[in-house]
């Protein structure tokens, strides 16, 4: 008999659900939240209110791509962290009822556990190479970058993390810094050279900052 698994993503901005059978991928679908681009960053409130408005959809877009009915699943998968609390709670609240009424099993996925384990997701028609235990993995996700020894599915051992914010942030901001201190030298006269200001603006692409 053959195991089909919903799962259900809402750690941050983006609402997914993917449908699995016997390890292989029928489906995947993400709604990603285009309303904090105005607030260059993630905006907790926001990010929990668009999953409510998503989810539903996400879920039923899933379940038709992957040609699959909610009475054949057997079992619900959903995300219990980290992530933001509030769009968490969204998956959370949507899985939990979504299993109950359908009397099948709830499976909570730890979010770091399962980026590290979608190196053994398998598609259709396409090559499927899967590492062999164990292996290094470098994990880099919102605020969170670990390098981890997996030894199996069930046994990781972290060897070393960030204590704040992920790598990609760091690098962010201290470009941002840079450039504010090259706009302080030309504010006091100390840079001359016409092309300070593309520097400037190259300096803060790079950190993912666009002027206007």
């Amino acid at each position: 008999m053959s195991v089909i698994i919903l799962g259900i993503e809402s750690s941050c901005d983006d609402t997914s659900a993917a449908v699995i059978k016997d390890g292989y991928l029928l489906s995947n679908v993400v709604s990603s939240q285009a309303v904090h681009e105005a607030y260059g960053g993630v905006v907790p409130e926001l990010a929990s209110r668009a999953h409510q408005q998503n989810i539903v959809p996400v879920v039923h877009e899933a379940l038709k791509r992957a040609g699959v009915t909610k009475e054949e699943l057997s079992a619900v998968a959903f995300t219990r962290g980290p992530g933001l609390m509030g769009s968490l709670l969204v998956g959370v609240s949507f899985a939990k009822g979504f299993a109950r009424s359908l009397n099948i099993p709830l499976i909570d996925v730890n979010h770091l556990n399962g980026h590290v384990l979608a190196h053994f997701i398998k598609a259709e028609d396409e090559e499927n190479r899967q590492p062999n235990f164990p292996f290094l993995c470098l994990l880099v996700s919102g605020g969170n970058s670990q390098i981890i020894l997996v030894k199996a599915y069930n046994d990781m051992e972290i060897l070393g993390q960030t204590i704040d914010d992920a790598a990609e942030n760091g690098v962010q901001q201290h470009l941002i810094r840079l450039a504010l201190a090259v706009v302080a030298l030309l504010v006091a006269g100390q840079y001359q050279s016409f092309g300070v200001l593309d520097l400037v603006e190259d300096v803060l692409l790079l950190g993912g900052v666009h002027l206007g």
